[in-house]
């Protein structure tokens, strides 16, 4: 599961560095800018987990591999204009995944260190969506996992629950294979319906006819 784990990580990164650099294009960065909003996106969610599990090193600051796959899938965005894409399935598919592979990551290392479900659950879902949140604020936008999107964090929660519960009954590769399986349809199907949680305008305690006396 050591080299399992690693290889998602991997590809979690090369997914969200590209995805980092088509909101770059959208941002009209230059280079630089295209390489720092990259890397941020596809390293950051990983260097949350591993410096909040306190388990040594950040492993993208030890594995050199790391920032040489987020640089390459910037890189990719930088040289492939893919904006025009982004409303396209191959875009949502991407981004499905990218979110899926790295939720299922980020709670099978915090199991592998030896913490519970719960911890597992929120770290899976910070992997899955932090680098993203600080990849938003650097670009001056609202942050997805704050809403105004079709389903987003949710889908890493059940992601995590899902590599959870299958590796409590001693089936982690089965949990991987699902969680991935079960987040890239809930994804796409949120981004076919347009699901979305409810915002604070959409719900009232009662209506102000209902509150006259």
């Amino acid at each position: 599961m050591t080299e399992l784990t690693r290889a998602l990580d991997l590809s979690g990164v090369f997914a969200n560095g590209t995805l980092g650099g088509v909101l770059a294009r959208a941002g009209r960065l230059d280079l630089f800018g295209f390489l720092v909003i990259g890397i941020v996106s596809g390293l950051g969610g990983g260097i949350l987990r591993d410096t909040l599990l306190q388990h040594g090193t950040p492993v993208a600051l030890t594995d050199y591999t790391y920032l040489t796959v987020a640089t390459a899938g910037t890189l990719l965005a930088f040289v492939a204009d893919m904006s025009r894409h982004t409303s396209g399935w191959a875009f949502n598919l991407l981004d499905a995944s990218a979110l899926s592979v790295w939720a299922v990551a980020g709670a099978q290392k915090t199991l592998a260190v030896g913490l519970g479900w719960l911890p597992a659950v929120l770290l899976g879902a910070i992997t899955a969506v932090g680098g993203g949140a600080i990849r938003d604020l650097l670009l001056a936008r609202t942050p997805s996992v704050f809403g105004g999107t079709p389903l987003y964090a949710t889908v890493a929660i059940v992601v995590s629950v899902v590599m959870v519960v299958c590796s409590r009954f001693g089936a982690s590769t089965v949990g991987v294979l699902v969680g991935i399986t079960v987040g890239i349809s809930l994804r796409l199907a949120a981004f076919h319906w347009g699901w979305r949680l409810p915002g604070s305008r959409d719900w009232r305690l009662g209506s102000s006819k209902d509150r006259d006396p």
